[in-house]
């Protein structure tokens, strides 16, 4: 491997870590406020699952991952995993 495709390869691994990193933060913002909501959920005594919000908000991401050419199925499955986190936290807080 020459010295400019080392150096290729180096900067646009750069860029998926400063992207990578970028998400993580994002994702850490996103729970501080699934935390409110959970806690919100707790003292009105509301269910942990909103599931017609839930669909709603798949269908938005899809909706959105299509105009970002991004697979609208790995953005579904993508939230799931992120709805489901956020549902096992907020059962979670209604316990404590």
């Amino acid at each position: 491997m020459t010295d400019e495709v080392k150096a290729k390869l180096s900067e646009y691994r750069d860029s998926i870590d400063n992207i990578d990193a970028a998400l993580i933060y994002l994702l850490s913002e996103r729970f501080k406020v699934t935390e409110k909501v959970g806690l919100f959920k707790k003292k009105y005594d509301l269910p942990p699952a909103d599931p017609d919000r839930e669909q709603r908000q798949i269908t938005r991401l899809r909706d959105l991952a299509k105009s970002a050419k991004l697979d609208p199925d790995f953005s579904e499955q993508f939230i799931n995993f992120v709805i489901e986190e956020v549902i096992r936290n907020h059962k979670k807080i209604r316990k404590s």
